[in-house]
């Protein structure tokens, strides 16, 4: 599952993620593009025990691998 969160102004980016997690199974991946590195989605990611993988992209985006 892909989510672009580009153009969006926090919260938002960081609710949109949360929101498709819940429906997200468990095993899967959830990668999603923001403008900025989600430092406050990353304190959240750990408490749901979920792992992550962050690159910055050519454009100054960041792509976020996340798997449940």
């Amino acid at each position: 599952m892909k989510l672009d969160n580009r153009g969006l102004e926090p919260p938002q980016p960081m609710m949109r993620t949360l929101a498709a997690l819940e429906s997200l199974p468990k095993g899967k991946t959830l990668s999603i593009i923001n403008d900025r590195r989600p430092m406050f989605l990353y304190e959240q990611l750990d408490e749901m025990g979920c792992k992550y993988e962050t690159a910055q992209q050519e454009d100054g985006s960041f792509l976020i691998e996340i798997k449940k």
